[in-house]
């Protein structure tokens, strides 16, 4: 990845640990960042919008973008699928945003084998009591669907030696202060640093 290239980042947790509303209050206080819009077949809930929660497709249409290889990673969750378009990635890199990508494990190995320098982070619940209890109060799901998603979770974060950073969602505000002093410290790295002021460097050294 060139210098003038935004950074990628990859964010996982299991169903439940509050990933979705990290990465809302992220964005929110950190107007660098930009989240890739997957792809997905299943069907959209409440208040959820086709084009910025995700794009919602066909299984048809998601087979036939996987047959044209538009896709960076792509997996299959609970029946549906869910994939990254490679276009969109490429294209918001290129611009120099930083990029989220909200994904499984399974999209992570994807994405961590063609694009090593991801950097990825696990969020992970303070304990399986409250992941269950978190789950229960989304009151979208019956008893049966709530013990799929927690043996789910369980396959989940058994992946969580495969990521770079862990994050504990216990305390939501500390749990958001620990994601953004991950994007801060990359940010500060030497060779984004050192082209970002080099024009001020170069007036410091004169």
């Amino acid at each position: 990845m060139s210098q003038n290239n935004g950074n990628l980042y990859i964010i996982s947790a299991p169903s439940g640990a509050g990933k979705t509303s990290l990465v809302e209050a992220l964005l929110e206080a950190d107007k660098g960042l930009q989240v890739a819009t997957s792809y997905t077949t299943r069907d959209s809930r409440p208040n959820e919008v086709d084009g910025i929660n995700y794009h919602f497709i066909s299984t048809s249409r998601f087979g036939q973008m996987i047959g044209a290889n538009e896709f960076v990673e792509y997996a299959e969750v609970f029946g549906n699928f869910y994939g990254t378009s490679k276009q969109q990635i490429n294209g918001l890199l290129s611009a120099g945003s930083d990029v989220i990508l909200e994904i499984d494990w399974q999209g992570a190995q994807q994405i961590r084998a063609m694009m090593p320098e991801a950097q990825s982070v696990f969020i992970l619940p303070p304990s399986r009591e409250a992941l269950e209890q978190r789950l229960k109060n989304r009151g979208q799901d019956d008893d049966k669907v709530i013990a799929g998603r927690m043996a789910a979770s369980v396959d989940e974060i058994s992946h969580y030696l495969e990521f770079d950073y862990i994050v504990v969602n216990d305390d939501f505000s500390a749990a958001l202060a620990e994601l953004q002093a991950i994007f801060v410290s990359k940010r500060l790295e030497f060779a984004g640093q050192n082209q970002r002021l080099s024009a001020m460097i170069e007036g410091l050294l004169s």
